[in-house]
């Protein structure tokens, strides 16, 4: 997947702003798929995933006429993604007991589409991660999005992502060994 400086991008942006519903209907057949398997990763449920993703898209409709920088669109999509994973974290730790919560993410939908993770054994992995180094290597190796992109999704330096980058990966490998897979 392409990241900030593709130019396919930044004219569908300004082919939105400009009033063209087709161009919308381009941009979400892009990124709608990357986007829900980046929310899918994080909240761990398929059906969280599709509200999410629907809540988000909602908000890029509001937001595009006002987006100044169309070349930024990707790191923006990825943002408002992720505000909207925060939104909803808080309204359920607000509402219901860790129980409940637990068992929400646990619950697995089998609409989702093929090739969300690589295999089991990752998406196994992935799960025993903390929530920052979880979503680190969601947006770079699941997501291909380039170092300077995640780092604008997360509102980071690209050093502190290469530092989380390698203590995830470190941290999924040790997962992944005690489960009794060749990581």
């Amino acid at each position: 997947m392409a990241g900030d400086g593709d130019e396919r991008n930044e004219l569908l942006v300004v082919r939105c702003q400009v009033g063209e519903r087709e161009a919308f209907t381009e941009l979400v057949n892009l990124w709608h798929t990357p986007l829900w398997r980046y929310l899918r990763g994080v909240v761990g449920s398929a059906h969280v995933a599709s509200d999410l993703a629907q809540e988000t898209w909602v908000a890029v409709v509001r937001g595009l006429p006002r987006l100044r920088q169309p070349d930024r669109f990707t790191s923006w999509l990825f943002t408002i993604g992720r505000r909207s994973v925060a939104n909803h974290l808080r309204d359920s730790y607000s509402v219901r007991d860790t129980t409940a919560r637990e068992a929400e993410v646990a619950t697995e939908d089998d609409n989702a589409p093929s090739g969300v993770l690589d295999s089991m054994e990752i998406q196994a992995g992935l799960s025993g991660l903390p929530p920052q180094e979880r979503e680190v290597l969601i947006l770079f190796h699941l997501e291909d999005l380039p170092l300077a992109t995640c780092a604008a999704v997360l509102d980071v330096p690209p050093g502190t992502i290469k530092s989380r980058l390698h203590r995830a990966r470190h941290m999924l490998r040790n997962i992944l060994t005690e489960r009794g897979y060749e990581a």
